[in-house]
């Protein structure tokens, strides 16, 4: 499940920052397309942001949750050294697979987004769809260098587990928040809110691309400090939903707040579509309303049809991701089972978890994509304003919830369905 799930990861990130990078090379080669290339360059910028981001969440999720694979091994006498090697080897097997297959896929995308563009009146004549190194080579730095550095990363956790780790039953984690990902989370959080303040005051062509800057930052350093609100959030929302429904609600609530980091992982993806797809939609709408420009027909979906693979990406991430956190808990489940809770119970208290961290990670998204827009919006006209569609956003955060109810229920219906015997 989880090396499909990495392998997937990567194979979209190439494939989105080789086609996107197609499309923008051979845009440039066209004069009369110069009006676009912004537009282009912006949503080149945030599949690379979103590929970065899911590929290195995605990896160290992988390498993170097979702790006790890695204690057995270290008490069986395999060194730290050994296991560094064993999970930087897997690394890269992903690394070049996906790398290949998502080259290969790269170019029928980046035909399909000039079709796109051409269709929405944004290239009335076509973008030429050329295969270059140049697009190829950055595919490759994003599949190869960040699967690895990802790995090293979470390499340097895997071997901190001790060899007794496998004989702990304690599921709750003992650090909540490492210093090294509190500095992170601090530093990034420090950026966000700098480029924040910079956006009325630069030029008006660098205002948007500061605006996603923002965003992207704030992103990193909500994601490294979440946990800390996952767990606020879990203890508030899962004493309502304990109140509703208090077996399936008391469940979903201790395991929230027992594994705010695991949560976590399932709540960044969701954090990243709505900031990033808000940021981006939303901003080219509040451009469009203080010119005065009004988009029909065709032109209407540009923008959300630039910013669609991203968020495929994403959302397919949400469902990896939510899949991932929960077949961990397989023998939890299995456990849960034997002391007498029942399978519709199990199913009511994946579904109320599910939707706590869909809540929490829409939360979370929705508020950095505020600010951002809002000084986007005084940048603009002046006023703290920005345009907004309402059903666009209620969209994105429905097919978040139905895709992270969807990975926790399939991926836990063996454990709450089957034999309660271990595999």
């Amino acid at each position: 499940m989880g090396f499909a799930a990495s392998l997937a990861a990567v194979l979209l990130a190439v494939m989105l920052v080789g086609g996107s990078g197609m499309v923008v090379a051979g845009a440039g080669a066209r004069d009369e397309l110069n009006g676009v290339m912004g537009l282009l360059v912006m949503s080149a910028a945030v599949s690379g942001f979103v590929s970065v981001f899911v590929v290195a969440g995605m990896l160290s999720l992988h390498v993170l949750r097979q702790r006790r694979t890695w204690a057995l091994l270290r008490s069986v006498g395999m060194t730290p050294r050994q296991v560094r090697r064993l999970i930087m080897a897997e690394a890269l097997v992903v690394a070049v697979l996906a790398s290949v297959a998502g080259c290969v896929l790269a170019v029928p995308y980046a035909a399909l987004m000039a079709a796109v563009m051409r269709m929405t009146g944004l290239a009335p004549a076509g973008v030429p769809v050329e295969v270059t190194a140049g697009p190829f080579i950055m595919a490759l730095v994003v599949g190869l260098a960040v699967t690895l550095l990802a790995a090293r990363v979470a390499a340097r956790k895997a071997v901190g587990v001790g060899p007794l780790e496998v004989l702990r039953e304690s599921a709750a984690q003992r650090r909540l928040l490492p210093w090294s990902r509190a500095i992170i989370g601090a530093v990034a959080l420090a950026g966000g809110v700098v480029l924040l303040s910079l956006v009325p005051h630069v030029k008006a062509s660098a205002a948007v691309p500061t605006g996603l800057g923002a965003t992207m930052a704030l992103c990193v350093g909500t994601s490294a400090l979440g946990p800390v609100v996952l767990r606020g959030m879990g203890w508030l929302l899962g004493a309502a939903v304990a109140w509703l429904d208090p077996g399936a609600g008391m469940l979903a609530r201790s395991s929230l707040v027992t594994q705010p980091r695991r949560a976590m992982a399932a709540a960044s993806p969701v954090m990243l579509t709505v900031a990033l797809a808000c940021t981006f939609l939303f901003a080219v709408a509040t451009a469009d309303a203080a010119a005065g420009v009004t988009r029909t027909g065709p032109s209407a979906w540009a923008a959300p049809l630039l910013v669609g693979s991203g968020v495929v990406y994403t959302v397919i991430s949400v469902l990896n991701a939510t899949a991932m956190t929960m077949t961990e808990r397989t023998e939890e489940i299995r456990l849960l089972r034997t002391v007498g809770t029942k399978p519709r119970q199990l199913a009511r208290a994946v579904c109320w978890e599910t939707l706590i961290v869909t809540c929490t990670g829409t939360l979370l998204g929705t508020g950095i994509a505020a600010a951002s827009l809002t000084a986007l919006g005084k940048a603009a006209t002046g006023e703290p304003w920005f345009a907004y569609s309402l059903p666009q956003y209620a969209g994105l955060v429905l097919v978040c919830a139905m895709s992270g109810l969807a990975g926790g229920l399939a991926a836990t219906r063996r454990a709450r369905c089957g034999s309660l015997l271990s595999d």
